[in-house]
């Protein structure tokens, strides 16, 4: 369906529709959780520009008169399905100065730093992540940010799905949003919006 959220807060530092299967584990007593991976990049593949300036995230420059409406109303409902949020330490201070994108939808941060817990829904998690992981439950998980936390997922074999958000824009240097190993993905979904963002959904390949 579609990933496109919270364009303004950076993958940095930081939607396709969840499916309810997934093998973390051949233990299927236990509840199973389902991780996706969503990232906003430019076109050349950085996260983050060098200065953090967040503008080319908008992509409002231009409209691709064939794409696809994405109002506010999708989005909440869409939004609805997401039951956790996973992020670094940077990705929550950023999301803290943006005035906080995620609601009152649970987040835990992982960083083995002490910082205060500004909301309810906040938690923090400095320990093993395929723990951590397993200690979600049946639930829809949205890994947000950043690149260190991305590469570690992936390395552990903890993500589903990777659902990426191309900006219309070339940055020529900055935060690229992956540097870990070869991972082959199946490609689920596609959608162009009318912004000229493009949001492709993948299925990570285990076998």
């Amino acid at each position: 369906m579609f990933c496109q959220r919270r364009q303004q807060v950076p993958a940095l530092v930081h939607q396709g529709t969840p499916t309810a299967n997934c093998e973390h584990t051949a233990d299927m007593a236990t509840p199973i959780p389902h991780i996706t991976l969503h990232m906003v990049a430019s076109l050349d593949g950085f996260i983050a520009s060098p200065d953090n300036e967040l503008s080319w995230m908008e992509a409002s420059w231009a409209v691709y008169e064939k794409g696809t409406e994405l109002t506010d109303a999708v989005v909440a409902e869409f939004l609805q399905r997401v039951d956790c949020y996973i992020m670094g330490s940077h990705t929550y201070e950023l999301a803290l100065e943006l005035g906080w994108p995620y609601g009152d939808t649970r987040t835990i941060v992982v960083t083995s730093r002490r910082l205060a817990a500004t909301r309810d829904s906040v938690e923090f998690h400095a320990g093993d992540l395929t723990a951590l992981v397993r200690g979600l439950g049946q639930q829809n998980a949205w890994l947000v940010g950043g690149p260190t936390l991305y590469q570690e997922f992936l390395r552990l074999d903890l993500v589903d799905e990777v659902c990426l958000s191309m900006a219309p824009v070339l940055l020529g240097e900055g935060t690229p949003f992956y540097r870990g190993g070869r991972h082959k993905l199946g490609l689920k979904d596609m959608t162009a919006y009318r912004s000229g963002m493009i949001e492709l959904l993948y299925e990570v390949i285990r076998h």
